[in-house]
C-alpha cells in the first residue's frame, strides 16, 4: 500500500527528523526499480496525547459479511485529568469508504460490501481527534482488516487479467529460440482457480512462435523475415484451472525490426512510355520506382542511367527516379529509345521510350502524275488504280485519307482509306475517251493537319476502246445507175459507213453480201467504191421492155475488231440503156391473102417490130419504103397497121410486095 507507520514509540530520540529511502520495484522478468526520499520530522511535545491501548489492531472479516456488520473496536486510554472527549476517524487506507468507525466508541463496521478478490487486506490509519492544546496532540494506530474468502472457496468467480504489455519488438535476424516476450496474467482466485496457463489462439498459423503455457515465455520457432511479414498479431489466452475454467484474451502485437538484408527491386522490369517529339529539353518522360523491402535508412534509394544508345539525351533525378530529356527529340530520326536504369545497388530495369509524333510532315504521293488506260467495258465498281501516299508522321498524324477534286463526270470515286480509285458507272469511250482529275492525300490529325494538294498527284485515265459499236452506213438504201456498155471497173457509187470505235475496232471493210452471183460488180473494201466488174448489157438484164434493167445488191460493212461487228445496206443499180439495138420485126416476111372484093378501108395486116433498147431507144415508127407506088395501101406509122386504100383487081395485080421499115 505504500503506507509508512511507526512500529515503536520514538521515545526521547535525539534527532529532530528521520530520512528514509523508499524503493518501488516491479515484478518483471528483468525487474526495474526506482527510489524516493522521505523526510519524517519529529515534533517535540509538552504533554502526552491519549494513547491507544495497542499500536496495531488486526481484525478478520468474511467477504460475504452483510453491511453494518461489526468488525471490531479500537480504544485509546485517556490521559489523567483530561477533560477532552475522545473522537475517532479513519484517516487513510479506505478510499472507497467500505468501512466506518464510531467517532465516540471506536466501533468499526462494514459500510459497503467487501470483495476478497478485489482487496484481501485493508491497512487503515485510525486517527484520534486532536486535543485543544498548543500545539494540539494527536494519536494514530494502524488497523489491518483481513478480508477472508467465502467458505465456498471452490467457486471460480474471477477471470485472469493480463498485466503484461500487448506490444513487443524483435529483430528479424534473431536465432530460433530467441525470447521475444513474457506474457503475464493474474487471477485473484485461490488454489487451482487462480492457477493460470497460457495459449495462442490465432495469428500463429505459420508456426513462427512457441509459447510456454506455464511460464508465459514466447520464443521464436523459426527464422523471421520482416520483408515477408513485419507484424504478427497473436491472440493469446490466459486460462485458469477452475471449474468451470475462466479465461481472458489479449492481442499481442509483435513488430519485426528491420535488418538491411534486401536488394532494391524495380516495380517493373520493363517500363514503357512515350513523349512528343520537338519538345524543349527538360520535358518530363517518366518516373521509375524501385522498392527495398528493408525499412528506414536501409530502404532509401538512388537512381542512375546506365550508358547506352541515346542515353545522353536523358537525365535521371537520382533521388526521385524522374527521367527528363536533355535534348529535343525527332521521331523520324529515332522513334524508340531503350534505356537501362539502376538504383545504387545491383537491380536494373529496362525503359522503352517511344517518341510520340508531332504533325510535322506532309503526306507525299509515290508519284506526282499517274497515267493509266482502262477498258471501256469495265463493270461498275471496278478498281482501276491504287494510289499511295506516305506520311512520316505516326498515328493519326500519319494516317492518310484520300479524296478527289475536279469533276470526274460521276465516273470515278476513291476509297478514302485505301486510296483505291474505282468506277462508279459504265464507261463509254465514244462518249468520253479521257478523264483528267486530281487527288488529295490528307493526314488525319486533329491538330494542325497537313495535306498533299492537287498539284502533287494528277490522274489521267484513258479509256481503251472495246468493239461495242457496229459500223453504220450513212443510208440503209442507195440508188445508182450506170450506162450499159461501160468498160469494167467503172465506178458507180461510193458508200460510206461510220464506226465510233477506234483502231481496228473502227476500221471498216466493205463487201458485197448478195445480189452479185455473176460477179457483175465489185467494191473497194477500204473506200466503199462500187464499180462494174464486166461490161453491162442492158438488154441482157431486162426481162421486160417496159421495165428498166436493174441490179439489187446487199452491201456489208464490217469492222476489224474481235469479234467483228457489221451492218448491211441495199443498193439498187439501174443499168441505163444505150441505143445499140435495131428494131427487129417479129417475122422477116409477112404473107397476106386478101380477096379482091374487100371493101376500101379494110384492115389488111399489122407488122410488129421489137427493140431491146429502152426508152426512146425502143420507141419504133414504121414507114413503107417501096411497093405502094399506086397507093393501094396505107401504113400506120405508130402501130404498123396496114389498111386498104384502093380497090383491088386480081386481074390487074394479083400480088403486092411492100417493103416496110421499122425505125
Amino acid at each position: 500500500s505504500g503506507i509508512i507507520y511507526l512500529i515503536s514509540a520514538l521515545g526521547h530520540l535525539a534527532r529532530s527528523a528521520l530520512f528514509l529511502t523508499v524503493s518501488a520495484r516491479d515484478g518483471g522478468g528483468l525487474p526495474s526499480a526506482t527510489n524516493a526520499a522521505v523526510t519524517v520530522n519529529i515534533l517535540q511535545t509538552t504533554s502526552a496525547p491519549a494513547i491507544f491501548e495497542r499500536s496495531r489492531y488486526t481484525f478478520s472479516v468474511p467477504e460475504d459479511a452483510p453491511e453494518d456488520s461489526l468488525i471490531g473496536t479500537v480504544k485509546a486510554r485517556e490521559p489523567p485529568n483530561s477533560l477532552e472527549v475522545v473522537s475517532y476517524r479513519i484517516s487513510s487506507g479506505d478510499p472507497h469508504g467500505r468501512l466506518s468507525i464510531d467517532p465516540q466508541f471506536g466501533i468499526i463496521r462494514i459500510k459497503k460490501q467487501l470483495d476478497h478478490e478485489t482487496q484481501s487486506v485493508m491497512v487503515l490509519t485510525v486517527h484520534r481527534a486532536e486535543d485543544c492544546g498548543s500545539p494540539p496532540l494527536t494519536s494514530l494506530l494502524m488497523l489491518t482488516v483481513i478480508i477472508e474468502e467465502q467458505k465456498m472457496s471452490h467457486i471460480n468467480d474471477n477471470s485472469p487479467s493480463f498485466t503484461s504489455l500487448p506490444l513487443s519488438y524483435v529483430m528479424e535476424d534473431v536465432e530460433v529460440g530467441f525470447l521475444v516476450h513474457r506474457i503475464i496474467a493474474k487471477d485473484p482466485d485461490e488454489g487451482r482457480n487462480g492457477q493460470v496457463t497460457y495459449h495462442i489462439l490465432s495469428g500463429n498459423e505459420n508456426k513462427a512462435f512457441v509459447l510456454d503455457k506455464i511460464t508465459g515465455l514466447l520464443t521464436t520457432a523459426q527464422l523471421l523475415d520482416r520483408e515477408i511479414q513485419e507484424r504478427y498479431s497473436l491472440t493469446v489466452m490466459a486460462l485458469d484451472d477452475g471449474s468451470p475454467a475462466l479465461s481472458a484474451t489479449q492481442v499481442l502485437t509483435i513488430i519485426v525490426l528491420d535488418v538491411n538484408d534486401e536488394t532494391p527491386i524495380f516495380l517493373k522490369q520493363l517500363y514503357e512510355t512515350a513523349v512528343y517529339e520537338n519538345q524543349n529539353p527538360g520535358e518530363f518522360v517518366i518516373k521509375v520506382e524501385a522498392v527495398d523491402k528493408d525499412a528506414g535508412l536501409n530502404s532509401l534509394l538512388q537512381y542512375e542511367i546506365l550508358p547506352g544508345s541515346g542515353y545522353e539525351k536523358f537525365k535521371m533525378n537520382s533521388d526521385s527516379g524522374e527521367l527528363v530529356t536533355t535534348a529535343s527529340l525527332d521521331r523520324e530520326t529515332q522513334e524508340v529509345f531503350s534505356i537501362k536504369g539502376s538504383p545504387s545497388r545491383s537491380s536494373t530495369a529496362q525503359l522503352y521510350l517511344t517518341v510520340l509524333d508531332e504533325n510535322d510532315h506532309n503526306p507525299l504521293f509515290a508519284k506526282t502524275q499517274y497515267q493509266i488506260s482502262v477498258r471501256e467495258d469495265l463493270e461498275e465498281g471496278s478498281a482501276i488504280l491504287d494510289l499511295f501516299a506516305s506520311d512520316e508522321d505516326d498515328g493519326l498524324n500519319g494516317e492518310v485519307t484520300y479524296s478527289l477534286v475536279d469533276d470526274t463526270f460521276g465516273a470515278f470515286a476513291i476509297d478514302s482509306v485505301t486510296g483505291t480509285i474505282v468506277t462508279t458507272k459504265a464507261l463509254d469511250r465514244e462518249t468520253k475517251s479521257q478523264y483528267t482529275f486530281r487527288a488529295v492525300a490528307s493526314d488525319s490529325s486533329t491538330h494542325l493537319p497537313r495535306s498533299t494538294t492537287v498539284t502533287l498527284c494528277g490522274v489521267t485515265v484513258s479509256i481503251q476502246d472495246v468493239n461495242d459499236n457496229v459500223p453504220k452506213f450513212e443510208q440503209s438504201y442507195y440508188k445508182a445507175s450506170v450506162w450499159e456498155s461501160q468498160s469494167p471497173k467503172t465506178g458507180i457509187i461510193q458508200v460510206f459507213a461510220t464506226d465510233l470505235d477506234s483502231g481496228l475496232n473502227g476500221e471498216t471493210e466493205y463487201s458485197i453480201l448478195s445480189g452479185n452471183e455473176n460477179a457483175t460488180f465489185l467494191i473497194d473494201s477500204a473506200q466503199g467504191i462500187l464499180a462494174t466488174n464486166t461490161v453491162l448489157d442492158h438488154e441482157n438484164t431486162s426481162s421486160y421492155r417496159e421495165r428498166a434493167s436493174s441490179h439489187c445488191l446487199v452491201l456489208l460493212a464490217s469492222d476489224r475488231g474481235t469479234p467483228s461487228l457489221n451492218s448491211t445496206a441495199t443498193v439498187l443499180i439501174t443499168v441505163l440503156d444505150v441505143n445499140d439495138n435495131p428494131p427487129v420485126f417479129s417475122s422477116p416476111e409477112y404473107h397476106i391473102h386478101v380477096k379482091e372484093s374487100i371493101p376500101l378501108g379494110s384492115h389488111v395486116t399489122e407488122v410488129s417490130a421489137n427493140d431491146c433498147d429502152a426508152g426512146t431507144n425502143a420507141e419504133i415508127t414504121y414507114a413503107m419504103i417501096s411497093g405502094n407506088d399506086r397507093g393501094h395501101f396505107r401504113l400506120d406509122g405508130k402501130t404498123g397497121s396496114v389498111d386498104l386504100m384502093k380497090t383491088l383487081d386480081y386481074e390487074d395485080t394479083m400480088k403486092f410486095t411492100l417493103i416496110i421499115q421499122a425505125t
